[in-house]
């Protein structure tokens, strides 16, 4: 299969790339990557499938959201998550209806905060809420056989370093687990589902 994975040089993208790793996998990002993509412009989404031209799979772990105090939020703090992770990730779907071939796939990545919030993360649970909803409707209208799902990873454990603090009593969830969550979506037969790796 040629699948193309956004955001690959992440934590969540280099676990899907290393379960995916049998496949031509096209790794694309907004600084680098085989193909330059910024998913919230559709014009730039648009121009990333004329380059690749047709693939089996999209895969998006890519999205940038504000977290901070739920006080201190403005209209513009919610819309940057609501702009890049769920419209860039739509884009990518609605952008590659024609670019996927028939009977592929589309996955995109939610995460935890939607069903075990944290303080700061009012943004992402919205955000990880409204792909879920995405996936749930979209599922049911997808042409030619494809389907889509969303994948909805824990804190992963080479993240913690990172962002662990922010995270109190939550258990890290192991990178390979997570990567194996999109190869049931890529290589499976399952649509319209929020596949929780908690």
């Amino acid at each position: 299969m040629r699948i193309i994975v956004v955001g690959a040089e992440g934590d969540i993208g280099r676990a899907a790339c290393a379960a995916l790793g049998r496949h031509d996998i096209i790794r694309a990002g907004r600084s680098r990557g085989d193909v330059i993509v910024d998913m919230a412009d559709r014009a730039s989404v648009e121009a990333m499938y004329a380059r690749t031209g047709p693939v089996d799979a999209v895969v998006a772990t890519a999205g940038a959201v504000h977290f901070g105090p739920l006080a201190d939020f403005t209209e513009e703090s919610f819309l940057l998550g609501l702009r890049n992770k769920v419209m860039g990730q739509v884009n990518l779907v609605l952008a590659g209806l024609g670019s996927v071939t028939d009977g592929g796939s589309f996955t995109l990545t939610s995460g935890v905060l939607d069903r075990d919030p944290i303080r700061s993360g009012a943004a992402a649970a919205t955000a990880n809420g409204a792909l879920g909803g995405f996936v749930t409707g979209a599922a049911i209208e997808m042409p030619r056989g494809l389907r889509i799902n969303v994948v909805s990873p824990g804190l992963l454990d080479v993240s913690v370093p990172r962002y662990g603090d922010w995270f109190p009593g939550h258990e890290p969830v192991a990178s390979h687990r997570v990567g194996l969550a999109y190869l049931k979506s890529v290589e499976g037969a399952l649509t319209g589902q929020v596949i929780v790796v908690g």
